[in-house]
C-alpha cells in the first residue's frame, strides 16, 4: 500500500540507496512512476506493506515502510533489492555500492571510494566536522537527526586522524 512519504511515522524503518551520480530531471518521473507502482504492491507472505519512498538531494533514493502496521521479510526485502536493481538497469546508475561514502562539500555532494575518502582523510581533506551521510541509518527519524552529520559522529570518525 503507497502513502505519502510525510505520512509515515519516524519508527518507519528505511533503507538508503545513494546514486553514484545525481539524477537527471527527466529520469525522476521514471523513479516515481517505479517506486509508487512497486510500493503499491509491495508485500510481505501475500499480506501488503504499508510504505512509501523519497528521493533526497536527487542523489538518494529511501525506501521506507511503517513496520506498525506489517513487518519487513526477507522475501520482502529481497523484492525490493530486485526494484532498486530494476532502477539501476533503467538508468546506468549505481545504487547498491556501499563502499562509495559521501560527503558535502559546501553545496556539493560528493560520492568517493572508500580509499580515497580513507586518503582524503589521512590528508586533512576529511575534518571531523566534514558533513557525511550516514547511509546505515534505519529509520526515517535517523533521516532527520543522524543521516546527514559531521563525520565525528557518524561511523566515518574510524577514517579520521
Amino acid at each position: 500500500m503507497f502513502v505519502d512519504y510525510n505520512t509515515l511515522p519516524d519508527s518507519a524503518r528505511v533503507w538508503v540507496y545513494q546514486s553514484d551520480r545525481k539524477f537527471k530531471v527527466e529520469e525522476l518521473p521514471i523513479i516515481q512512476k517505479e517506486a509508487e507502482e512497486f510500493i503499491t504492491n509491495w508485500t510481505r507472505h501475500g499480506d501488503q506493506l504499508k510504505g512509501s519512498y523519497t528521493v533526497i538531494h536527487n542523489q538518494f533514493l529511501v525506501l521506507a515502510i511503517d513496520e506498525s502496521f506489517a513487518n519487513a521479510s526477507g522475501c520482502s526485502i529481497d523484492s525490493s533489492v530486485r526494484f532498486v536493481k530494476n532502477i539501476e538497469s533503467q538508468l546506468s546508475v549505481d545504487l547498491m555500492n556501499k563502499l562509495n561514502i559521501s560527503f558535502k562539500d559546501g553545496d556539493n555532494i560528493n560520492i568517493v571510494s572508500l580509499s580515497d575518502f580513507q586518503e582524503f582523510a589521512k590528508q586533512n581533506k576529511i575534518t571531523p566536522d566534514t558533513i557525511v551521510f550516514n547511509n546505515m541509518v534505519q529509520t526515517k527519524g535517523e533521516i532527520s537527526n543522524q543521516w546527514e552529520v559531521p563525520a565525528k559522529d557518524s561511523w566515518h570518525q574510524r577514517f579520521l586522524n
